[in-house]
């Protein structure tokens, strides 16, 4: 590694570093809520699974129990598990369920009604709740009621809109006005909930004390489920059987190396533990220290890998229960190799097959003394999910029938049971076996780039875990080249090596990561694309035998 030169761009926020464990999530009460659970004797599953809950309060247009994810655990003693909590297709689902509007962009995925992206046909069977029960039932250290203790108490009190969640509420207000349940939380008087504004969600308050009682089964199998079912009703895919028989599946972790690192992400269907090991595989051969940070060179080099890992990604992902994907084939060195043959000394814009994915996902980063680490990307896919609300319960369902291919007889078309690909990138890297690096991200087909651009910035630039989620991002799909703002000065360079460059305000959603250094000590970081907070604890209780005398 080398240290930082100069770098076109200054942070905007400030790390925290603690020995006692570090919670970094989007969300000042989630960072909170996680810190809760170190302070009172729990792990880092303890405190991420407590932070998650939390969030589905105070991010409610971002993540539910009703939704899906992928959360990245590593244990004390090494070993990797990644929860497979994506949502899936309903038993009912057919690949004709939605009358498709057109066979082109930019209306591809785009149905009759909206049906597929608003309301109760646009449901997916959700996942989010049952894999973190699980995971928590299995790895963590506190009774399951003081975990979800935290999200009872911010639904039952409530807290205060922030500006980003008001500006969410604006951007779907008319679609939050049709359904009068979701409306009446979200649009008090008929406007969007102001900055400022104490937000009570006293259904979601019992929903959740209910869930403290019964775990996950009442949401799969029990009142919520039976609740969600009936607001669902026959427009909807989804049963009670499909959620009794949801299944968070345990997979294998996918290891790469990048420069004496090992890189550890999530198999297909999440796609980011695949295709970015295969661009840093790609990237190896290049010297980007000597590029230079900040050089048009290394950005044009960047849009080709990325491009390079879009081709294969829609060439081979999915869901591996129903597709074959030659996963050791992707991850080799030797593929990496040919795959250099394929970058182009001159960018261009080329046609992009159509695919969707959500942007709106939360993700949280979390590590005690102990050597747990969680690294957990979860979602309700769009923002607010179907826009709907399950009365008396405050459950906003996702509506991860969006994701699917409409139409029939296509690659991502619509079978029941079926899981659709993810970008979700909970990462952790590793050196000589010991954890230096977990981060994550929201921002949908922007996630995974955006995750490899931050390991590159802490490898070959010697960033430290502020700079890295901070610094700018370049993306694209092998269409047009993203840039964001402090890369805008590269613009015309790019252009005069054939690139369609668009300049955006960001790329991608707030990453957050933790850094793991000597003695012990973690800091942790959450960049400026949202409402980031670390939460760092040092100190501790004091050792046996010690007690205060006067």
């Amino acid at each position: 590694m080398t240290e930082p030169t100069l770098l076109p761009f200054s942070c905007r926020k400030a790390p925290a570093s603690g020995s006692g464990g570090v919670v970094v999530t989007n969300h000042p009460l989630g960072s909170a809520a996680g810190h809760e659970m170190l302070a009172a004797g729990g792990n880092a599953v303890d405190a991420a699974v407590a932070a998650l809950l939390a969030l589905t309060v105070v991010e409610p247009m971002m993540v539910g129990i009703a939704g899906g994810g992928v959360a990245h655990l590593r244990t004390p003693e090494g070993r990797h598990v990644v929860y497979d909590c994506l949502s899936h297709a309903g038993a009912s689902a057919r690949p004709d369920m939605f009358r498709p509007v057109s066979d082109r962009l930019p209306d591809y995925t785009e149905t009759e009604g909206r049906r597929n992206l608003v309301g109760p046909a646009a449901v997916a069977v959700p996942g989010n709740l049952r894999g973190w029960c699980e995971m928590q039932a299995a790895h963590g250290a506190l009774p399951f009621a003081d975990v979800i203790a935290p999200a009872i108490r911010l639904a039952a009190t409530g807290f205060r809109v922030t500006a980003y969640l008001n500006g969410t509420i604006q951007r779907h207000a008319e679609d939050l006005a049709r359904d009068p349940v979701i409306a009446a939380l979200f649009l008090p008087a008929g406007a969007p909930a102001a900055p400022g504004h104490r937000l009570v969600q006293g259904d979601y308050a019992e929903s959740l004390r209910l869930i403290a009682r019964e775990g996950a089964e009442a949401l799969h199998g029990g009142a919520l489920g039976a609740a969600l079912v009936e607001r669902l009703g026959e427009e909807g895919s989804v049963s009670l059987d499909d959620l009794r028989s949801y299944e968070a599946r345990e997979r294998a972790a996918i290891f790469g190396t990048y420069r004496g690192f090992e890189v550890v992400g999530p198999p297909p269907p999440a796609s980011s533990g695949v295709h970015m090991t295969q661009m840093l595989n790609m990237l190896e051969g290049y010297d980007l220290a000597a590029m230079g940070f900040d050089s048009p060179e290394r950005l044009h080099l960047l849009a080709e890998v990325i491009r390079v890992g879009f081709e294969d990604r829609r060439a081979a992902s999915g869901d591996p229960d129903f597709v074959d994907i030659p996963v050791e084939k992707l991850t080799s060195k030797g593929y990496a190799r040919n795959c250099r043959t394929r970058l182009r000394d001159t960018g261009g814009a080329k046609a992009v097959p159509p695919c969707y994915e959500s942007q709106n996902t939360t993700h949280v980063t979390v590590a005690d003394r102990d050597g747990f680490v969680v690294s957990a990307t979860h979602t309700i896919n769009g923002l607010f999910g179907a826009r709907i609300m399950v009365p008396g319960t405050g459950i906003i369902p996702n509506n991860y029938m969006y994701n699917f291919d409409p139409h029939p007889g296509k690659a991502l078309s619509i079978v029941p049971g079926k899981r659709v690909p993810t970008s979700m990138a909970p990462m952790i890297v590793l050196k000589d076996g010991v954890p230096r690096f977990a981060l994550g991200l929201p921002g949908a087909l922007r996630i995974f780039p955006s995750a490899m651009q931050a390991i590159v910035n802490l490898i070959d630039f010697g960033m430290s875990p502020q700079q890295a989620v901070e610094a700018p991002r370049i993306w694209t799909e092998g269409a047009h080249v993203e840039l964001e703002p402090d890369y805008a000065h590269h613009r015309a360079a790019l252009e005069a090596r054939g690139h369609e460059v668009q300049l955006v305000p960001h790329i991608g959603g707030g990453m957050n990561a933790i850094a793991f250094g000597a003695g012990g000590q973690m800091t942790g970081a959450a960049c400026w694309r949202a409402d980031g907070t670390v939460s760092a604890m040092g100190g501790g209780l004091a050792d046996a035998g010690i007690s205060f005398h006067i």
